[in-house]
Formats: C-alpha cells, structure tokens, sequence
C-alpha cells in the first residue's frame, strides 16, 4: 500500500515512522482480507495521538475506505451515542442520515436493538466497501458508545471494518475494555506513543522557529518531555512573547510549560478575545459561538472580532457550525486560569442558559455536575429531566444523575422522598439492585409519613423481585399494607407485589386469592403499573401450580398491555402444546424487535425449538440469549438455559461439553441461587450421576430436588419427570417414583387439554407400575404431542416393555420408531441406547448402535449443523445478518452466533473467504 499524505518527515509526524507503518499495515490487511481490525493509539496528552489518526485516516481514504471519523469530549461525554454521532454522521457518505441516528438515539429502549442497527447500517457499506470508524480521546466516550463499541467490533469482525481509536493510558479505562472485548474476535493492534527523540525534537523546533536553538530554548524544552503538542506551544508562546516565569495554580493536571507557553500567546490577545476563549473553555473544547457569546453578557455581534483573532492565533478551528479549541490541552490551559469559584458559577450558569436556549438537559448535565450546589431545586429537576430522558437507553446513567440529584437535596426536604424514589426505581432499572435498597433504607430511616412510606416501599419491589427475596418482600409489603395510608394506585401496587412474593410460597391457593385481589384493586385504582404487576404476579402463580391455561390467560392480558411481555405469552403457548401460536408470535416479535426484551425472546425461541426437537437450534438460541444477558448485566435465566444445554449434549453424547455446562450452571448458580435454579441443578447433577453409573447420588439428588418443592412445580421439569422416575425405579426406592408419578397425574389432571402432560401422566404411571397397556395409552396420547423427544422417551419405555412381554415385533416396531425420532432431533446417545436394545431383541446385529451414530467432525463444512449450513450459504450469497434472519424467521443476533460458529469450524475470518469456499462446494 502507497503511502498517503506525502513525505514522513513533514511537521507533525517527527518521529512516528514506525508506529504509522504498523497502521498502514492493518489498513491494508482489512482490505486484502475483508475482515475486521481495531487499533488503538495510545499515549500522554499532546504526544501526537491525533496526528497519527489523522495521518492513519488519510492514507485509508486514499486506499479506498468509507471513512467516518469523530471525537469524544470531557464536557459532554454524558450525552448518549454524542461520541459515536460525527463517526456515522459525517465524511463523505455518511452510514446513517441525521434523522434515522436521531431515531436511533431518541426513541428506541434497547440498547442491544440500538447497537444491532448501527452494525447493520455498517455492515450493508462494509458489503461494497471497506469502512474505517475512528474516535478521537475514547476515554471521554460517552456511555452508550462505548457499551457500543465493546460490541459493534468484535459483531462485524467478519467484514471489512477497522476500528482506530485514540486514547489515555488509564488501566481498566473505556479504551482498555474495548480492546479487551474485541481480542480473541479479530486482530488488535495497541499502539503506544511515548516521548519523541531529542532529533526528533529539534525537527520540530526547525519546523516551528526556522532557526537553530540557543541553550535557554534547549533548557526550556526539556520540560517537555518529548512531548511533541506541549515542545510546540511552549515554542509558540516564546515566539509571540517570549519566555515566562508565572506561577501556575496547583492542584491541575495541566503541564506547568504549556501553561507558560500559552500564556505567552495570550498576552498578545485583546481583553474581550481572553474573555471569550475563557467562557468557551468552560463550554467545553467544542461550543457554539452564541452561547459563549451568552455566558460573556454580550450580543454575539460585538464578539466576531474576538472570534477572528482567536482564529488567527491558531487557538480555535470554526467549522461553521461549532467552534473548537484545537487541541483538548489548549482548552484546559485556558481553563485552569479561571479562578476555582469563578468556574463554578459559570458553569451553573452555562447550565442555566444552554436549557433557556433550547438545548436537550442532558446537555446541561456535565454543568449542573460541576456548579451545582446543595439546595440547588433548580439543578435537582434539571437532573431529573436528563434522567427520564436517558433511562431507556443508558439505565446506568441515569441511575447517576438521580443518585447526584438525591445528593444535592438538604435531608431535611420532603422533596428529598420524592426524588429518593425515582432514583431506586432508577437504579433498579439499572440493575443495580443492592444500591436501590440501600438507598431506599436510608430513606426510610429519615421516618418519612406513612404515605410516602408506602411509596417508597413499593419502589423497592421491583430490587427486592429481582434478588429473589420474595420472603423480605412478603414481609414489607404486608407492613406497608398493615400500616394504611397509602394512596389508592400505590396500594394497588403493593397487593400487586405481595402477590408476586407469595408466588414463591407453597399456599398457592391463598397466593391466588391475594392476586385476584390486587388486580381489582387496581383496577379500581386505574393504575397500570399496578396492573401490570397483578398480572405478572397471577401468571407466575398459575404457571407454578401447573395451571397452563390459567397462566396463558394472564399472560396474554399481560402482553396486550405491554408487548415487552410477549416471551412469557409465548412461553405460556408452548406448555399448552400450542407450537403454531408460539411460532406466530415468534414471528410478530421478529418484526418488532425493538419493542422486546430480546434476551428474553431468545429463551422463548429456544424452548420452542427444544420442544420441536431442534437441538442445534435450541442451543444457539440459549448461548445467544445468555450472551445478550450478559451485555446489559442482567441474568434472568442463565442458569436454566445451561441445564438444558447440558441435557442436550448428553442427547448428542458428548460428556466433556455436557460437563462444562454443567460447571457453568452451577457458577450462575451461585450468583442467583433461588429455589427453582436450585431445583434444576440438582436434577442435572442427578443426570450427570446417573450417566457415571452413581445411581446412589442421582436418587440423592433428585431427592433434593423434592426439598426444594414438589418436583413437578418447576415448570423447566416437568417434561422431565419420566428421567427422574427412571433413576428412583434403578435406586430402589419405589416410594419416590410413585410420588414423582403422583405429581405428574395431578398436573394432567390440570392440564386435561394438552396431550404432553396427559401424556407422560400415563408414561409416569405405567412405568412405575410396570404398566405395558399405560405405556401403550401413553404413546398413543402422545401421538398428538408436538414434542419428537417426550414421544420418543415413551415409544422406547413402551419398546422395552413389550420386550419384557415377549411381544418382540410389536417392540422392535415402537424401538426402531424411538430410535428414528431421537436421531432426527440430534439425539445420537439417546438413539444408541434404543439401538443396544433393539441389538439385544436380536433386530440388530452387533455394533450397530456405534455403525449408525454419526460423528460430525470438528472442522470443515462437515462439522457445520443444518441451521449454520443455511446462514453459511445466505451469507455467502451476500446477505447481511438482518436479512438472513428475516428469511429464516430468527433473531439477527442467533444468525451472529451461527456465524460465528461457522468462521471457527471452518477456520475463515471473512465473508469474502466464506463465499470463495461456498463456490467450491459441489451442489453450490
């Protein structure tokens, strides 16, 4: 690759031979491979970060690149997607219009929604050209591109896209965690500039003064450090100025010389011009001209004269539409002459304006952070406001500026209560449910009255919900609803909350009867959020007590009046045997992604695929949905989704991933051990022993599971129970399968309408009995069940029994059935086992089991399951993941993981590389 933008040894680039050809060298493998990179430059404040991005950004231009290129500010790295905004608004072509990123930024609640339609918008450029994203000083980068930028690289590795970033060294800083996310995905380069060298220097004073240096300039540079931004101003001060020995005020993180050496070039500068830049440098390093005109106290007209020399100094660049401190570092030399007390009131003040002005308040907020007061009412609803605005995308973000806003309120202000509240409903949101209630019991040490008391414990519900102390919200709410006061909509939410907590206890029935009593009050109350929690709380009831179509009836009330619950609706479809309904809904959701919370519509479509028997699918789906949970930090079903993929390489037979699911599930565990995880552990460990031959600890385990409640209460069991019957009836303790089998009667008896519960009912009773005309009833209910494996367990429990029977054709009819279905579905151990006994009926010869079971190789096209086979060729034809996804009616972020999955089989980085080898293929 040429080199771009001319000779090496121009000013500016003194000394960074080296690190630009390491630049060059990535630009020109992503478009050699038209696979991704990342970059980032590193280094002090001035050392020439910016330079060598600029010089780096040239030269891909010049090669061919989509080049959209931003800068992340200290001011107003608040703002959400403000840093990511000039990198995918400008340049020659821009990836989004104004309006459609203002769409992004405004309107849509999720962020991993967000961030997969910028991936989209860069991925359909990256189909005909490389694209360069480069963000100048990513340790201001706001929240949400930087939550953005952990995900967006290492999601378009397999298109040409590099990444150049410029950064600080700060350790665990915003630039460290990018790269950290990315390494592993695609390659990263860290580019660390230190000091330039003393020749390098002495080009540069050449390049600056035209003249040789004497020895009191050669001394004075030394305190630069090598620094080649601060050798420069301090070289320009002396030349306006000459040299200073002013007093910097301490305590700033500003270099002594550049100080010095600004100072000198200030002092040729009118007194209005000083106070312009002054007010400016509170701004921020990027302002408008008339609001630094606003803060100056003068019509913007008499300041164009101020403007114009602050230009010709080389102090700001005008790019039309905002002014610009041209380096950060000028900024905060300026900045650092303005007297500490002095900055605070022009913050408050700039504060003030930008809001008077128009300006969204989260604009305000880096001001209000820096001049507020306490007492300040004015600055604590401006914080408010920024918070509501930011809640949907940036939950932790506003989770801060309501927690800075309860700071600024005099504890002894009732408005202290009201915005205590919104701050743990913040933090909640946020996930950040210890901090909500430690900051709720704070409040409500202050002994506030009994109708914000209330408030403030229903707030905390939803923390209390989520770390699983439904017995600690038992117990607040029935004080809270003991001790009255509450406005009508909070106490309809408190009943609501109570109901939701007795959910988890074993009195149903009364948990029934305080749901039933919620959702009236709130409907008396007209409160929706109210409504919503009675519902949720009924559904969770009725779904815990087997009652499927009771709980489909509260959930789908439920999604009609908040969308974000359609996963349960689906779900609720599901244990009603209702696949059809489920795969419409499925398909509604895909339509509307924005709406849902995605992980969870993962898990729904991962049970789905489970119950069709599409085991391949199922686990990408659950990998998918545990990967997006811990995106946004938030687990809510991890756990159960690696207890299924256990049981789903078990099926498969492979032992070494079934036990690293096993490890991880007990990990999750850990960190959120309510009983229904518990009871799903358990039952998988009971499998992994059965598998070991410890039938001893199976039994033990499933005992366990009995401790924790009735085995068939856990929703995930219950198409399960004939394995937990089976290891009873091996352990010998009779009494345990005839429970067990009691259990399953009595959810059928519930679910009278769905074949699969009445079904295994059947299968339970027959094995338990060692029933062969309940087995037979069995299967044949189970005909109408949607779910290949729960039929297939049955015909071969039947098989056996018929053996047992002497009626051999009639087994080996209901075995090779078996066998066929559990081989269709993947299930390769689980057919095995039914051929060993088909072997044993002698309707198979020896090692037959072993002849047929398939081994999928590990690399290669070969080793590639169905669903990556068909994104594989899609992608080759040239889809993006959003389109793919749309023809194969799944998420765009399974068609991600499929993908992925693909690249590593079949050891490629690109799209490009992928529809080379697609071509080779013979029925391509």
């Amino acid at each position: 690759m040429a080199r771009a933008g001319g000779s090496l040894s121009r000013k500016g680039l003194r000394g960074r031979e080296v690190e630009l050809e390491e630049l060059q060298a990535l630009i020109a493998s992503v478009a050699r491979t038209g696979s991704g990179g990342l970059a980032l430059i590193q280094g002090e404040p001035g050392i020439g970060k910016s330079t060598l991005l600029a010089e780096a950004v040239s030269g891909a231009r010049a090669a061919g690149f989509s080049v959209g290129v931003g800068k992340a500010d200290e001011l107003h790295h608040i703002v959400p997607l403000s840093s990511l905004a000039a990198c995918v608004l400008h340049g020659d072509q821009p990836l989004l219009s104004g309006d459609a990123f203002a769409d992004l930024a405004r309107n849509q609640d999720q962020r991993i929604w967000l961030v997969e339609r910028l991936a989209e918008a860069i991925e359909a450029r990256a189909g005909s050209v490389p694209v360069l994203i480069g963000l100048d000083d990513v340790q201001w980068a706001d929240p949400l591109s930087r939550f953005a930028l952990k995900q967006l690289p290492a999601r378009l590795r397999t298109s040409p896209v590099l990444w150049l970033l410029t950064a600080r060294r700060e350790p665990a800083g915003p630039a460290e965690e990018v790269v950290a996310a990315a390494i592993g995905n695609l390659p990263t380069v860290t580019v660390p500039l230190g000091p330039l060298s003393g020749t390098a220097i002495d080009q540069l004073v050449g390049d600056t003064l035209g003249a040789a240096v004497d020895e009191q300039v050669r001394d004075l540079l030394e305190g630069a450090g090598g620094n080649p931004f601060l050798a420069v101003e301090m070289l320009a001060g002396l030349r306006t100025a000459g040299a200073s020995d002013e007093v910097v005020p301490s305590g700033e993180l500003v270099p002594p010389g550049l100080v010095v050496g600004v100072r000198g070039r200030l002092r040729s500068l009118l007194p209005g011009t000083l106070r312009f830049l002054q007010m400016g440098a509170v701004l921020g390093r990027s302002f408008g001209f008339h609001d630094a005109a606003a803060l100056c106290g003068r019509p913007a007209a008499t300041l164009i004269e101020a403007l114009e020399e602050a230009v010709r100094a080389g102090l700001l660049d005008d790019d039309g539409d905002h002014l610009a401190f041209r380096h950060d570092l000028l900024r905060q030399a300026v900045y650092v002459d303005i007297p500490p007390s002095a900055r605070k009131a022009l913050h408050r003040e700039a504060a003030r304006h930008l809001v008077s002005a128009g300006h969204q308040p989260i604009d305000a907020v880096p001001h209000i952070l820096r001049g507020a007061l306490l007492g300040d009412e004015e600055a604590v609803a401006l914080l408010q406001r920024a918070a509501d605005d930011v809640l949907s995308v940036t939950p932790g973000l506003a989770a801060d500026l309501m927690t800075r806003a309860l700071e600024l309120v005099p504890p002894a202000l009732p408005l202290r209560f009201t915005v205590g509240e919104r701050t743990i409903l913040s933090l909640t949101r946020a996930g950040r449910n210890r901090e909500a209630l430690s900051a709720g019991d704070r409040l409500l040490a202050g002994r506030p009255p009994l109708e914000v008391f209330s408030r403030l414990q229903a707030a905390l519900g939803g923390a209390l919900w989520n770390m699983d102390l439904s017995g600690e919200l038992r117990r607040r709410t029935e004080t809270a609803l003991a001790m009255g006061g509450a406005a009508p909509e909070i106490g309809a939410r408190l009943a609501a909350l109570h109901a939701l907590a007795l959910s988890r206890d074993h009195d149903l029935v009364a948990a029934r009867e305080a749901g039933e009593a919620a959702l009236r009050a709130a409907t008396a109350a007209g409160d929706r959020e109210a409504h919503i929690l009675a519902l949720s709380g009924l559904g969770e009831i009725a779904q815990n007590a087997g009652e499927n179509a009771v709980a489909l009836g509260r959930f789908a009330a439920l999604s009609a009046i908040d969308s974000a619950f359609l996963p349960e609706e689906i779900v609720a479809h599901l244990h009603m045997d209702d696949f059809e309904a489920g795969e419409r809904l499925l398909s509604q959701a895909a339509d509307h992604a924005g709406a849902m919370r995605q992980a969870m519509m993962l898990w729904a479509q991962g049970l789905h695929d489970l119950g069709l028997g599409r085991l391949d699918d199922a686990e990408a789906d659950f990998m998918t949905m545990e990967h997006l949970e811990d995106e946004v930090q938030i687990p809510a079903q991890q756990v159960n989704a690696r207890v299924i993929c256990s049981r789903i390489a078990l099926l498969r037979g492979d032992r070494e991933a079934a036990r690293e699911h096993l490890v991880a599930a007990r990990e999750r565990l850990a960190a959120k051990p309510n009983p229904g995880n518990t009871a799903a552990v358990r039952f998988l460990e009971a499998v992994h022993a059965e598998a070991d031959g410890d039938i001893g600890l199976a039994v033990d385990r499933i005992r366990q599971v009995q401790q924790q409640g009735a085995f068939m209460r856990w929703r995930l069991l219950r198409d399960w129970v004939d394995s937990a019957i089976r290891m009873a009836l091996r352990g010998a303790d009779h009494e345990l399968a005839e429970d067990l089998a009691a259990q399953a009667e009595a959810h059928a008896r519930r679910n009278a309408a769905v074949p699969t519960a009445t079904g295994i009912a059947a299968q339970a009773l027959g094995l338990v009995k060692n029933d062969l005309a309940m087995l037979e009833r069995s299967a044949e209910l189970l005909k109408a069940s949607p779910r290949p494996l729960v039929r297939a367990a049955a015909y071969a429990d039947l098989g056996q029994a018929l053996l047992a029977a002497g009626r051999k054709r009639e087994a080996v009819a209901a075995l090779t059935h078996a066998r066929g279905t559990f081989a269709e579905s993947g299930a390769h151990a689980a057919a095995a086992c039914v051929q060993h006994a088909l072997e044993g009926a002698g309707a198979g010869s020896p090692g037959t089991a072993a002849k047929q079971r398939p081994v999928r190789p590990v690399h290669g096209w070969g080793a590639l399951t169905a669903s990556e086979k068909k994104v594989a060729r899609l992608v080759a034809a040239g889809h993006t993941n959003r389109s793919a996804a749309d023809l194969l009616v799944v998420s765009p972020h399974t068609v991600n993981t499929h993908l992925t999955s693909v690249f590593h089989k079949l050891s490629i980085n690109s799209r490009v590389q992928l529809a080379n080898l697609v071509m080779t293929l013979p029925d391509s």
